[in-house]
């Protein structure tokens, strides 16, 4: 991944913050995957690097959790606000009462829908139509979908960023290939359960799926969850039945380097070091902060699944 250099292109330290030490509220969406967790627990440490005092809240997927806590680091007098918001609307209302108290606030990961930009500072996230379009373009290489080609879709949370925009991506690519098509989409909430729980659903309504060419699914968690259903039907997912996803987690790794999945386009959970130096550079007067700050990932395939495994399964 590439963010350290995209903020450093903005004139951010990214190594330079030994003197900062602030009180940061972060309201993150919850723990409903392994990249959720890995996420909170790099905002976590890069905030103890720092010596930043953490409030951490974990709003369980609900964003009316998710503005209670922002409410309460208002009232708290916190000296900046981080949201990695559950869905994209209805933040106008706290993120008014946010900048009245003179809170900056950074946006990570997901999307906030707002008319007035000036609520927040910047967003730091991935380009989620291109990890859809990656997805899509891994997919429309293969042997498999030449010729028709069926797919499933398991889609994340609705009205979530990434879902919105991995599909939008996704889907981009998919209109250049009329031989391939989505057969079946339904939201299984960026989990496992739901994933598996879903896919079986769908599997029945496609008479046990020996028609369906490829998987594709906006998260890993999902992905694996689906995989479990796949197998439990009696195909072999990875072969009979191609499985494509995003987030790059162990797990997934693993199931790649069994020969269960086929590839994955990285999303780097590390944000917490940007939205740190974001926080930093405005509050040392900094105000000509692009208001999004991209970042990058790689398409991952069985190939480098195993050794890819053991580098990030202790990490």
């Amino acid at each position: 991944m590439k963010i350290k250099s995209i903020v450093a292109g903005l004139g951010l330290c990214f190594i330079c913050h030994s003197s900062f030490a602030t009180t940061v509220g972060f309201a993150q969406v919850g723990s409903e995957s392994g990249w959720r967790t890995s996420f909170s627990e790099s905002v976590k440490a890069e905030a103890k690097k720092r010596g930043i005092e953490l409030k951490f809240s974990d709003a369980q997927q609900k964003q009316e959790n998710q503005i209670k806590a922002v409410r309460s680091f208002i009232a708290q007098g916190v000296d900046a606000i981080i949201i990695a918001p559950v869905v994209e609307t209805g933040w106008t209302p706290v993120l008014k009462e946010a900048k009245r108290a003179r809170i900056p606030v950074v946006i990570v990961d997901r999307n906030v829908q707002v008319q007035d930009e000036s609520l927040f500072v910047t967003r730091i996230a991935s380009d989620f139509v291109e990890e859809g379009r990656k997805a899509a373009t891994w997919l429309m290489s293969q042997p498999q979908a030449q010729q028709q080609c069926n797919i499933i879709e398991l889609q994340g949370t609705v009205g979530a960023t990434a879902a919105i925009d991995r599909a939008k991506g996704f889907n981009e690519v998919l209109a250049k290939h009329p031989q391939a098509k989505i057969v079946r989409s339904q939201t299984a909430e960026f989990t496992r359960a739901k994933g598996k729980e879903v896919m079986e659903s769908l599997l029945k309504a496609e008479q046990g799926g020996k028609s369906i060419c490829a998987l594709w699914a906006h998260n890993d968690e999902m992905a694996l969850g689906a995989i479990q259903a796949i197998k439990e039907a009696g195909l072999k997912p990875g072969k009979d039945m191609l499985v494509v996803s995003v987030d790059a987690v162990p797990d997934y790794f693993k199931a790649m380097a069994d020969g269960e999945a086929n590839a994955t386009v990285e999303l780097n959970p590390h944000l917490g070091g940007p939205a740190f130096d974001v926080i930093e550079a405005y509050l040392q007067g900094k105000k000509d902060i692009e208001k999004l700050i991209r970042t990058t990932g790689d398409l991952f395939l069985q190939d480098t699944a195993a050794a890819e495994y053991e580098k990030r399964r202790l990490n």
